[in-house]
């Protein structure tokens, strides 16, 4: 038992030494060199992933490949309150099923996609009221970080419908490379804290801190 806690000990030591010496080594620092897919589910608009994939490429300046269309996955598809499919399911199979040649997949859906909220994660303390928690509907969801995420369009209305969809793919790929939501109101990594405003307001750009953490270069 003595030297099972001093290994783990030691092993805590090391990771503070390594938060320390490279703050950074949580995030994937991208570069021309990183490589994104974009999977479309379903009979999602070819026009919309087109567009897609030229505005990450434009953005974040990495290699972007558009993936053939393939079916969503039954596991993921429920009914509690309405037919949606869990975005922590899709993330997932997203992550289980990239192809080796790229870095991150991004999934892009037309369908309602939900999660669940918690007030605390480490207890699974749903947050209340739970029925309206237990199956959130959302926008977008990512590993964070991790080489996955999942965008869908079901909640983005006509109504500035381009400039959301764009600022919600970089927003779910930017926790892939490692960013947490930020408290810059100018940075697209803010939390959309459960309104569509917040993407309305905050601008295509992030904040000088974001981009020193992923490595980010304007061109």
């Amino acid at each position: 038992m003595k030297k099972y806690f001093t290994l783990f000990s030691a092993t805590v030591f090391l990771i503070m030494v390594a938060l320390i010496i490279y703050p950074n080594f949580r995030y994937k620092v991208i570069t021309e060199e990183t490589f994104v897919a974009i999977q479309p589910f379903g009979e999602f608009s070819t026009k919309e992933a087109k567009m897609m994939q030229q505005e990450i490429s434009d953005f974040y300046h990495v290699n972007v490949t558009l993936l053939k269309p393939i079916e969503l996955p039954k596991n993921a598809y429920i009914n509690v309150k309405s037919s949606r499919y869990r975005a922590d399911t899709l993330i997932r199979f997203l992550r289980k099923n990239i192809d080796s040649n790229y870095d991150f997949v991004i999934g892009l859906t037309d369908k309602d996609i939900s999660t669940t909220k918690y007030s605390n994660k480490s207890t699974k303390t749903i947050k209340e009221p739970s029925y309206k928690y237990a199956d959130w509907g959302i926008f977008g969801l990512g590993f964070m970080p991790g080489k996955s995420c999942i965008v869908s369009t079901y909640r983005l209305k006509e109504k500035n419908f381009r400039s959301r969809f764009i600022k919600i793919c970089c927003h779910e790929l930017g926790h892939n490379f490692g960013l947490p939501h930020c408290f810059d109101t100018t940075c697209i990594m803010q939390d959309a804290a459960e309104t569509i405003k917040t993407i309305d307001n905050v601008q295509l750009n992030l904040c000088n801190s974001c981009k020193k953490k992923v490595g980010y270069h304007e061109y």
